[in-house]
């Protein structure tokens, strides 16, 4: 594709597969600062519509000039994540950004329960968010509180999943009885944190359980198949 200047002030949704331990704060700057490198431009509006966790890969919508005024729309638009659920273990910020402080049985778990289960969390749930996260309470981000070890409590949110399918178990051998891998994939409402689903999923089989890996499959009619590389973009904008 060929961009111009105008392109990208008029107005212009790009999907990009955002690589892992990339902020998306970080992909918005990047892409911003090769917009106005390329095009000797002194500032133009870009911004995404939905973060992604650095430990996350998948789409990231990116929307720039006008288009920008979109971004609420975006983001209330249903997502499509897959991943893994590590059963057996959990990390205080419910995924692998902190290092494993707590160990759960598993030898009660079989195949027929995490399918039961996944069940269970279909429809509206109460959902509390992870408090290494960014939403703010009095004036502060969470991980902010967390971060510096001190108390903070935080209320629950209303979500919908629409579907929990579970896509495939690892159970451990009996000489390994460490953790269960369990691939899903979900589709769920605007303010959804996968990683708090994932913790609730290992209480809800009385064990624990952190997200050891996530990725962002769809947002509304968006696909990640049709998105490219941040470097396959540069490259495209130097064409």
């Amino acid at each position: 594709m060929k961009y111009s200047e105008d392109h990208f002030l008029s107005g212009h949704v790009l999907l990009i597969d955002k690589p892992l331990e990339w902020t998306s704060f970080q992909v918005v700057n990047k892409i911003r600062w090769e917009i106005r490198h390329q095009f000797n431009l002194k500032k133009i509006k870009v911004g995404h519509a939905g973060t992604l966790d650095p430990l996350a890969t998948g789409l990231l919508l990116i929307c720039t000039g006008k288009m920008t005024k979109n971004i609420n729309t975006y983001q209330a638009q249903t997502k499509e994540y897959t991943g893994t659920i590590t059963i057996g273990h959990t990390t205080p910020s419910f995924d692998l950004e902190t290092a494993i402080t707590k160990s759960f049985p598993i030898s009660h778990i079989d195949e027929q329960l995490i399918h039961a289960t996944a069940k269970t969390f279909l429809g509206d749930i109460e959902q509390y968010p992870p408090l290494f996260s960014a939403v703010k309470k009095d004036g502060k981000r969470l991980y902010e509180f967390a971060r510096a070890g001190e108390a903070v409590s935080v209320e629950a949110r209303k979500v919908t999943i629409s579907e929990f399918e579970i896509l495939k178990i690892d159970m451990p051998s009996e000489a390994d009885n460490a953790s269960i891998n369990v691939d899903f994939r979900v589709v769920c409402s605007k303010g959804t944190y996968i990683r708090s689903l994932a913790n609730d999923f290992g209480k809800a089989l009385d064990s624990g359980a952190y997200l050891s890996a996530l990725r962002r499959t769809k947002i509304g009619d968006f696909t990640v198949d049709d998105a490219i590389t941040i470097e396959a973009f540069v490259d495209a904008l130097k064409d």
